[in-house]
């Protein structure tokens, strides 16, 4: 079965390229001009999206808000999105992925980029409903809460083993400390973002050779990379 890639556009041009690039890749796709008429396709039960492509700069509800939107509805709060938008700031990247993006592409942008972009993001959604996780030296057993480095066992408390899950699950894309923080303490935490930090330190100490796997990104999070 074909993946289906909804397009949320209102350039013409963006759209019609994307969408002829992607149907030479083997994909299938849908365009929306609109932010009302992508959310409309995106909660269709009968043909949800693998995937969403989101322009920021929509007229009507902005691709923030439809961001926003589409991560409360339970037909796809785990649909992989990826924003396309001409602003460049750090500032605005932090805020596409606070909002719940997988990814962030800035215009003018290379279509073979948006496309090995978008196999990299369904990979890892593919990778998020496994129930383990291995690679060369890490083995984590989601449903067993059990961890192991170079075969040892590694004992984690219940925080620590969600912060990794999580960040495994998420493997080469940057979580903000905001985004663990909502998924880890629950979107109720108003309390210091050092909790975190403390606890990503712990957690690398306890994971021993294994602790450089998570990786820091300075000014926004953390980032797992893998233990090969």
């Amino acid at each position: 079965m074909l993946q289906n890639i909804l397009i949320i556009e209102d350039d013409a041009d963006i759209a019609e390229s994307l969408h002829y690039n992607f149907k030479r890749e083997g994909f299938r796709s849908t365009i929306a001009e609109s932010g009302e008429k992508g959310l409309r396709i995106a909660l269709d039960e009968k043909n949800t999206p693998s995937l969403i492509i989101l322009d920021l700069m929509l007229p009507g509800m902005s691709g923030m808000e439809l961001c926003r939107r589409l991560r409360r509805e339970p037909l796809t709060e785990t649909t992989p999105i990826i924003m396309l938008t001409a602003k460049a700031a750090e500032v605005d990247k932090i805020a596409g992925l606070d909002t719940g993006a997988d990814d962030y592409i800035v215009k003018p942008f290379s279509v073979k980029e948006v496309i090995a972009r978008v196999r990299a993001v369904l990979r890892r959604a593919e990778k998020e409903a496994a129930p383990k996780y291995e690679d060369d030296n890490l083995t984590v057993d989601f449903e067993d809460m059990r961890v192991l480095c170079s075969e040892s066992e590694v004992k984690l408390t219940r925080k620590e083993f969600s912060l990794l899950e999580h960040l495994i699950k998420n493997i080469g894309r940057v979580a903000t400390r905001q985004q663990l923080l909502d998924n880890v303490w629950g979107y109720s935490y108003f309390g210091d973002t050092r909790t975190l930090d403390v606890h990503i330190r712990r957690l690398r100490q306890k994971m021993g050779d294994c602790g450089g796997c998570i990786e820091t990104v300075v000014g926004v999070g953390y980032r797992f990379i893998g233990c090969k």
